[in-house]
């Protein structure tokens, strides 16, 4: 199977799940503004939506979107089962209701934030997001969203979280959701699909992570790197 991804994006969610159930998985980057993969493919050809993930099938068929990639890999082994219940359990549904609360909650506004197209309301937006953090941090169960399992629902909310300081967003207002993220980034198979991806922590509590290039390209560590073009979203959140 092939993941096209960009570092950092909405794409680790299915890698880290891959990794997760010891998956054999071929990593294809995609750049954004050429829309040209890696290994020299029309991106477009793939997903017509031009955005990340996608995942082929070694037969080649190709799903797309994270909520139901992560799913899919989660069904295709019988060791899924531990990241997301069979069919009939309700705590399937559970977690399927935790990622179209974080596709639709957290995922999307997060991304308006990156567009300055929307900087008129960002305010606005943001606000809506600490909202839903407030409420999820009061939902959270145990060590993770469900309770003593980590499931694919929370693969997706530690990658759309790690974005929080590029949209000015304090999590450690919300101290369940800060030591979520810390727990989730402790956890071996997320640092293979961390290190994988050239990602590496630049905060002082170590649960956030960016490219390495980024860092590098600051010249410093220690707070966000915004290497965006003006007038186009930042690359890596889509």
């Amino acid at each position: 199977m092939k993941l096209y991804m960009h570092a950092a994006a909405c794409s680790l969610s299915p890698h880290i799940i891959c990794r997760e159930l010891g998956l054999d998985i071929e990593l294809v980057q995609v750049d954004r503004q050429t829309q040209r993969t890696s290994n020299g493919e029309d991106y477009l050809a793939i997903n017509g939506n031009g955005y990340v993930p996608a995942l082929m099938l070694d037969d080649g068929k190709v799903l797309t979107e994270g909520p139901a990639i992560v799913q899919f890999l989660a069904d295709s082994v019988p060791e899924g089962a531990a990241l997301l219940p069979e069919v009939g359990n309700i705590r399937r549904n559970e977690v399927q209701s935790y990622l179209n609360f974080i596709t639709a909650e957290l995922h999307k506004p997060m991304v308006l934030l990156f567009n300055p197209i929307y900087s008129s309301v960002h305010e606005e937006i943001r606000a809506l997001i600490s909202k839903r953090l407030a409420w999820l941090n009061g939902r959270l169960a145990g060590p993770y969203l469900t309770g003593d399992a980590f499931t694919v629902a929370d693969a997706y909310l530690f990658v759309c979280l790690n974005w929080s300081p590029w949209t000015d967003i304090d999590l450690k207002q919300w101290p369940a959701l800060h030591g979520f993220m810390a727990r989730v980034a402790a956890r071996p198979k997320v640092r293979e699909a961390l290190q994988a991806e050239d990602l590496q922590a630049f905060d002082a509590d170590g649960v956030y992570f960016a490219p390495h290039a980024y860092l590098a390209s600051s010249g410093r560590s220690g707070s966000p790197v915004r290497p965006q073009t003006p007038g186009r979203p930042h690359p890596r959140h889509e």
